[in-house]
């Protein structure tokens, strides 16, 4: 197994686990991370961003495969089951995960995943009218934004 299969391999097990101490040494101090929720988060906030969520979920259940590597890049998938907090609405998400590394750490990490079916479980009718739309997927970047950096700020 390659270092950076090893990287990915440490990074969802200490998910799972909900270690986001050990989550977060699998980053270089240079990693930009996106998904459709969190944009463009540096080192600092995309730490924070695990920590946020492996705390606030109490009942996450996380499964990841398909892990594989070429070079300095990697993909996996991973799927997350989980009680949304604003709604308590049950969801399981369905993410691909693409990784560039540098120096054996991810520096690069952005997961896909399709909104539209996230928000139809996380939002309800909401999600199910809005969730193709550019208008709630902004909203949900926004919310997700603000609900982070009141997080940094309280830790």
């Amino acid at each position: 197994m390659s270092t950076n299969q090893e990287t990915i391999q440490t990074f969802y097990e200490a998910f799972a686990r909900k270690d986001s101490a050990t989550m977060g040494q699998c980053y270089h101090d240079e990693v930009v991370f996106n998904d459709p929720a969190f944009v463009n988060l540096n080192a600092q906030q995309v730490r924070a961003m695990w920590k946020m969520l492996c705390e606030r979920g109490a009942d996450l259940k996380l499964e990841f495969s398909e892990v594989s590597v070429d070079g300095n890049k990697g993909k996996c998938r991973w799927d997350a089951y989980y009680t949304f907090s604003q709604t308590r609405r049950k969801v399981h998400n369905i993410i691909h995960a693409e990784f560039e590394f540098k120096d054996g750490k991810i520096v690069k990490h952005t997961d896909n995943f399709d909104f539209h079916r996230w928000s139809k479980q996380a939002l309800g009718m909401t999600g199910l009218l809005l969730g193709w739309t550019s208008f709630l997927k902004n909203k949900v970047q926004q919310t997700a934004k603000a609900s982070l950096e009141k997080y940094m700020k309280q830790a």
